[in-house]
């Protein structure tokens, strides 16, 4: 045991020394998940706040009730902020001076048209900087042209008289709509936030780079005449290569450590149970450290064993929705379900919603089973250098 400790100990320092802990482990992870947070992150639980400004030329009752119940009501909310304009060009003037998102415009006639069953226009003018605000702009006068549209058609299916048609119109407009959209309001909570997601991501994609080094050097070794020097030693096969593994697995489990705890006191990454966190990243470096060997285990040499265990970890990065959701995939979404990397994302996800040690009992079970997997696969390709 002392030897294969000595070894392990050997091929630490050895990292530490060649500067491939601070790279992968702290470098690139933690910078690739600042600038995806950065650029397509957000807070899910703050308020989404639009500043909206509305220029009412009609004056008319449908025109006031655009303004007074359904953008006052969603200012009541905390929705919108209205501004009151009293022109079109002040429309545009706020607009273009960046003072409103976006403004809506009712033109004089507006209620007169629509009393006529004629066409009418609500112009919504926005700003080039908000396109967000600017869409839910456009939404919320659709919405207000829709609902107008299904009043008017309840209303011209009964052939009302000129008498009838004002209380019809009323009563349908007091009508439930036969279908609603309900939203779950607890969808923030099955799923993680960006901050995590995208540090968890980073963290989990970089660590099959990071277990490259250790795998791929016992070519070098071989090469230099290490292993010559260490077969002819009393040491056996199988502990030479469990110490490359245990120091590559070490190397992985405190990659992932610090990745953690850094974006946990910067990003403010919410990971969950530390205890159910530490039981899946074990089985996500097992993952990890079997899947580069097994592949490490089919080259010739150093070279070669880089370039395809990068191929492989850049495919399972990607497929496995370490950096975009999954659902980007369309139809190739199932080949997910063969990556480590998924797996990781899914368990912490099902742990952040509460789910509990239980829920984790998938996740990893199929991480271990990918890591003794492969791990078995190593063992018996890359004994051959040491028989050789």
């Amino acid at each position: 045991m002392s030897a294969f400790f000595t070894l392990v100990l050997k091929d630490l320092r050895q990292r530490l020394k060649d500067g491939t802990l601070l790279v992968f482990a702290i470098v690139l992870p933690l910078g690739l998940a600042f600038l995806l947070n950065m650029l397509l992150g957000g807070d899910p639980e703050t308020e989404f706040t639009a500043h909206y400004g509305v220029s009412d030329l009609d004056g008319g009752e449908l025109s006031s009730l655009f303004v007074d119940e359904v953008l006052e009501s969603l200012e009541e909310e905390g929705i919108v902020e209205l501004t009151t304009l009293s022109s079109e060009d002040d429309a545009n003037e706020a607009v273009d001076s960046g003072d409103v998102s976006a403004a809506f415009i009712i033109p004089e006639g507006f209620t007169e048209a629509l009393r006529n069953d004629e066409s009418a226009e609500i112009r919504v003018i926005g700003d080039v900087d908000s396109p967000e605000e600017v869409e839910v702009a456009v939404g919320i006068a659709e919405a207000f042209a829709s609902e107008h549209h299904r009043v008017q058609l309840a209303v011209l299916t009964t052939d009302p008289s000129s008498e009838e048609e004002a209380a019809l119109t009323e009563q349908a407009a007091g009508h439930p709509t036969a279908v609603r959209v309900v939203e779950d309001t607890d969808v923030d909570r099955r799923q993680l936030d960006s901050s995590t997601y995208y540090a968890a991501g980073a963290a989990v994609f970089f660590l099959f780079f990071a277990a490259m080094p250790g795998v791929v050097s016992l070519f070098e070794d071989r090469r230099t005449g290490t292993l010559v020097r260490l077969a002819a030693a009393p040491i056996g096969t199988f502990t030479i290569l469990m110490a490359r593994l245990a120091s590559t697995l070490l190397f992985g489990l405190v990659s992932m450590g610090l990745v953690i705890t850094v974006s946990t006191l910067t990003f403010g990454a919410r990971w969950g149970d530390p205890l159910g966190v530490a039981a899946l990243t074990v089985a996500a470096v097992l993952a990890a450290v079997g899947i580069v060997s097994a592949v490490a285990g089919f080259a010739d040499n150093s070279e070669q064993a880089t370039n395809w265990s990068t191929v492989v970890a850049l495919l399972l990065g990607l497929m496995g929705g370490a950096l975009f959701p999954l659902a980007n995939l369309g139809p190739w979404a199932a080949l997910t379900y063969v990556t480590p990397h998924y797996w990781f994302l899914r368990g912490l996800t099902d742990l952040t919603a509460g789910g509990g040690a239980v829920s984790l009992l998938l996740p990893i079970g199929v991480l271990s089973a990918m890591g003794v997997a492969g791990v078995a696969v190593a063992l018996n390709r890359m004994g051959r250098m040491l028989h050789a």
